[in-house]
């Protein structure tokens, strides 16, 4: 009796990339913090730490993006687009995408419905008058979006937005299929690693920096999954977090090894958003986001 084969990889991205990498950065200077720990208010010491993505980081992942001829999708606040109106220049000089996050950073769990449109209306508004283009995609800065909002996203033109988990693929909206979902996960971002303050602590219980040489492992060996069962590898960064003189070197190191795999598919979230739209990845019935829709939401008040 023959061999059973296992089954030929079939890839979802252009040939010939058999997996997609895409590179966002969350830049919230002082207002990230502000929203997630209130009580640093005031406090210059505590709130200098997350200056710094002002002060260098920005700067240094921009140069670091330049020299690894990558580009990257950044989620900007409109206020925060306002008060560093240089470095928004700066990122759309690179040729880096711009999308939104809203207007302040604010915890979405605390709005109504109307003040989550009202946020994003304002964020894209901001941004669009910056930078003469209407943004296409979206983070959720904090918290989740009511019932609704999603469908305001389109309505704003929104294309793509990476605010929830729960896959590994895009997915489209159920509620609102034109709007694509870049999922995330935790061991993709810089600030479980990194994030630190003494006093007042931040994140709370943290007592420890991560090990650099540990976290650059984690990344990689993520990266090493997410290519073999292509899939879409979505890297969420801080300036504040990854771009110490320290950490960029950790950054570096993991895009170089990306970059070593020719059917590796580096782009910007638009760039992949736009691809999953247009050949043909509707979403299915038993698609979690899709049970969800169809069974929990008679559970919400």
């Amino acid at each position: 009796m023959a061999e059973s084969q296992p089954p030929v990889f079939k890839s979802p991205w252009p040939a010939p990339y058999r997996c997609a990498v895409v590179i966002t950065v969350d830049y919230n200077d002082i207002h990230g913090i502000l929203t997630q720990a209130p009580e640093v208010a005031g406090r210059d010491k505590s709130l200098s730490v997350w200056r710094y993505g002002s002060q260098r980081g920005v700067e240094r992942l921009l140069g670091l993006f330049d020299e690894l001829a990558v580009r990257s999708s950044w989620c900007i606040p409109g206020i925060v687009a306002e008060e560093q109106p240089a470095h928004l220049r700066a990122i759309q000089a690179g040729g880096h995408e711009i999308a939104c996050a809203g207007y302040r950073h604010q915890n979405f769990d605390n709005l109504t419905l109307a003040e989550q449109k009202a946020s994003l209306a304002q964020g894209c508004q901001a941004l669009a008058a910056l930078t003469g283009e209407r943004p296409k995609g979206f983070r959720i800065p904090a918290g989740n979006g009511l019932p609704g909002f999603t469908e305001a996203l389109h309505d704003e033109g929104i294309l793509w937005s990476s605010s929830w988990r729960g896959d590994d693929l895009p997915f489209a909206h159920p509620t609102a299929p034109q709007v694509i979902e870049l999922p995330l996960h935790y061991e993709l971002e810089d600030e479980p690693y990194f994030a630190f303050n003494l006093s007042p602590a931040v994140p709370p219980a943290q007592s420890r920096i991560a090990s650099y040489s540990h976290t650059l492992g984690n990344l990689q060996m993520d990266f090493a999954g997410f290519h073999r069962f292509g899939l879409c590898y979505v890297l969420r960064l801080h300036p504040e977090v990854i771009a110490t003189p320290g950490r960029i070197g950790v950054l570096r190191e993991l895009i170089q090894g990306i970059q070593q795999h020719e059917d590796a598919w580096i782009a910007t979230a638009g760039e992949v958003a736009q691809w999953w739209d247009d050949n043909g990845h509707a979403m299915t019935a038993d698609h979690p986001a899709a049970v969800y829709e169809r069974h929990y939401r008679q559970y919400l008040p």
